[in-house]
């Protein structure tokens, strides 16, 4: 990749800190930092990663700590007071976010105070952002602390290019919205100002989008989401390890030594092996009364087996941490005097963080691993437990809860809140032939090596490279000034113009309710000094009845299309024309069907003119919307086989109208009537296709679909008001 890459994460890979009255950097640890950090140093990428330094420095030490990261870390530190970092970082991020988001709603709470701080800072982000930003650099924001930022940056800067990943689970709908509605919609619509958005695992993905089509009412096709201005998409990308890395280190010296030091205290005893940070999602007490249910049904196991528990320090200043760190040591107190005698002590407890060495260390010389958390957006530890295991022997027992267990099926895959299920399984662990262990992990090494930390970075910036490209395909139909400038020039020029208008999400927005959206001032006005230019012929093409045209626009010197096309009407007389005779019969037959629908699909209603039934489903539930919808239009096309009719869907709409009828075949009338050197058609759904087909195909033709959607039209434009916009300006060349 030759663009430089911008990383943007709430901690740089880097920790500055004072030390006797001097500044002094070292290495940050994470997840997060090692895969990136893998990834830049494999690809030789040109790179800067934005973040918090990772404590508070006084203004006057800014200057000096910028310089030394940017030369000598390319890092671009983002600085915050320990006020900005309770409320932030302690405060929204790990009080709100962080339990609601892994499913432990009771532990979250709600401060507006906070929230606050959480738009500030990801502002503050942004302002940095823009300090260091090229045009051609692909911007990487990572996880759940930065949502907001997206947007802003999009907002600031709307050709860049901005790809979102978040690194914990992205919840159901029903968890998600217990969100206060501001909060949920402001942290959804900052997650669309990217380009793409990634998840760990499928149902993370599945979760986002049924989010945003719930609340902000945005649909997708197959991940692809289309909003008014551009298309983004949601996608899966299971983060990796360096596998090699991991796999090589276990026949390192080092290692080799740190293992000799274990065999001195393990020597004899089958080893049951679990690291974690201390955090409430990773289930340690479940995990201990697991073990604790093993020993009491298990007596022939007691003096023959360990469990080595290590707990790396984290968020030590969050209360519910500090309460749980006290449950811990507690439950640990209470198995090993219950279990435990002078000879054996059941749990080998540790608290403190190890070095890379001594962690695969204790990998590479446990019998089984214990990963069993409430709820993970991957899980590292287990895919580094399999990868640091050269001989492949060794069992890991994994959580269903962790985003990994989709990857590693063949582990043993548990409920980590059932304590008997966990018992069973260090049973099955410890009592599984070797042959069984050899044959499981040598797929899931396979597995990881495939798709590992490069492939997954590679993978995404490559998916974002293309989500680029494909809307830059989209950009170049966008009706743009220069395009605009030729349309007005061949308006001026023309001698015989014809102008067909749609109307609902043409001329105007939608409504729920459909006899809400009758013309303003504004719309009358454009339409009023359109249609009094003589060398203009302007056609309402629309699917709206005639009595309806006939009280809204009637007064205007405007020629008809209705229903479609169903009937027309010209503007030098007060006559509707059916365009082919016309049977209504069949209604009597359709219309208990869709009143049957309408019962099934609460604030769904039925809307019949003249020569068509629509029915609307606007204003309704969205996920049973789409089984409805589904189920309608089956049925519907099914019973209409043999009769003369089309069933159309449109924009919250299933529509049954005469078949052989459409807009293009309305337009047909004055198309055929004379020559025109200037032709413009305007619309937005599918029955304007039909309209656009019909069209000449020459220099002074202008088809223009409203919204980003694929069409058989020349150009588009964002919205039904920038068409207004156009208009306007036709109307005073």
């Amino acid at each position: 990749m030759n663009n430089r890459l911008v990383i943007i994460s709430n901690r740089l890979p880097v920790t500055v800190f004072k030390h006797s009255g001097k500044i002094k950097v070292k290495e940050s640890s994470g997840g997060l930092v090692t895969a990136l950090t893998s990834y830049l140093d494999y690809t030789k990428t040109d790179y800067i990663w934005i973040g918090w330094p990772g404590d508070s420095f006084k203004p006057s030490e800014h200057n000096n700590i910028r310089k030394k990261l940017l030369s000598d870390y390319k890092c671009f530190p983002v600085f915050l007071s320990d006020e900005e970092v309770n409320d932030f970082y302690y405060g929204f991020c790990n009080k709100t976010l962080w339990p609601l988001f892994h499913y432990f709603p009771l532990l979250t709470t709600y401060n507006e105070k906070q929230w606050q701080n959480y738009t500030d800072i990801n502002k503050k982000f942004c302002d940095s952002i823009l300090n260091v930003i090229k045009p051609d650099d692909i911007i990487w924001v990572h996880d759940y602390h930065l949502m907001l930022l997206p947007n802003m940056i999009r907002d600031n800067m709307p050709d860049a290019r901005i790809g979102f990943f978040l690194h914990i689970p992205f919840p159901s709908f029903e968890i998600f919205r217990l969100l206060p509605r501001k909060w949920g919609r402001e942290i959804l619509d900052g997650l669309l100002g990217a380009d793409l958005v990634g998840f760990h695992i499928h149902d993370y993905t599945y979760h986002f989008l049924r989010c945003i089509l719930r609340i902000l009412g945005y649909d997708n096709n197959l991940g692809n989401i289309l909003l008014e201005d551009r298309i983004l998409k949601a996608d899966t990308f299971p983060i990796g390890i360096d596998f090699n890395k991991f796999y090589d280190a276990a026949n390192s010296e080092k290692v080799k030594e740190e293992k000799e030091k274990l065999s001195q205290t393990i020597a004899g005893y089958k080893v049951i092996f679990s690291a974690d940070r201390l955090d409430y999602t990773k289930g340690v007490i479940n995990r201990l009364e697991g073990f604790e249910t093993f020993l009491e049904k298990n007596k022939e196991w007691h003096d023959k087996v360990i469990f080595h528990l290590l707990i790396v320090p984290s968020r030590t200043k969050v209360d519910q941490y500090q309460k749980m760190k006290r449950q811990i040591d507690e439950s640990i107190g209470r198995i090993n005097g219950k279990f435990g005698n002078i000879h054996w002590t059941p749990i080998h407890y540790e608290y403190k963080f190890v070095p890379f060495e001594t962690l695969i260390a204790y990998y590479s010389n446990s019998d089984a691993g214990l990963i069993t958390p409430l709820r993970d957006g991957m899980n590292l530890v287990a895919k580094e437990y399999i990868a640091s295991n050269p001989d492949k022997k060794g069992v890991l027992i994994l959580s269903e809860m962790a985003g990994a267990a989709s990857e590693l099926g063949e582990a043993i895959i548990i409920n980590p809140y059932h304590k008997e299920e966990i018992a069973e399984s260090i049973k099955e662990a410890l009592e599984m032939p070797l042959d069984e262990q050899l044959r499981r992990n040598k797929i899931m090494q396979e597995r990881l090596k495939r798709y590992n930390v490069i492939t997954w970075s590679t993978d995404f910036i490559n998916e974002l490279i293309d989500i680029n490209k494909n809307q830059k395909s989209f950009i170049a139909k966008i009706l743009d000034v220069k395009l605009k400038n030729k349309l007005f020039e061949a308006y001026k020029a023309a001698q015989n113009r014809v102008i067909f208008l749609d109307y609902d999400g043409t001329l105007i927005g939608f409504s729920k309710n459909p006899q809400a959206v009758i013309p303003g001032p504004e719309l009358i006005d454009i339409l009023h000094n359109l249609a009094k230019e003589e060398k203009n012929t302007v056609v309402i093409a629309t699917g709206r009845d005639k009595d309806t045209l006939d009280n809204w626009l009637g007064n205007l010197n405007l020629n008809f299309i209705a229903e479609h096309g169903c009937r027309i009407k010209y503007n030098h007389t007060n006559e509707w024309q059916k365009i082919k005779p016309l049977n209504t019969e069949w209604m009597l037959k359709i219309i208990p069907v869709l009143t049957t629908f309408c019962d099934r699909l609460p604030g769904s209603f039925i809307e019949q003119k003249e020569f068509s039934v629509v029915w609307h489903y606007r204003k309704c539930d969205p996920d049973l919307s789409s089984i409805r919808v589904k189920e309608a239009t089956d049925y519907l096309i099914n019973i209409t086989a043999n009769l003369d009719l089309q069933v159309l869907q449109g924009s919250k709409i299933v529509e049954i109208r005469n078949a052989g009828i459409n807009k293009g075949i309305g337009a047909r009338y004055w198309l055929q009537d004379k020559q025109y050197d200037f032709i413009m058609a305007v619309g937005d759904d599918f029955t304007d296709e039909d309209l656009f087909k019909v069209l000449p195909d020459n220099n002074n033709t202008y088809s223009i679909k409203v919204g980003l959607q694929a069409s058989y039209a020349k150009y588009n434009l964002k919205n039904y008001k920038e068409i207004l916009d156009l208009l306007k300006k036709m109307t005073m060349l």
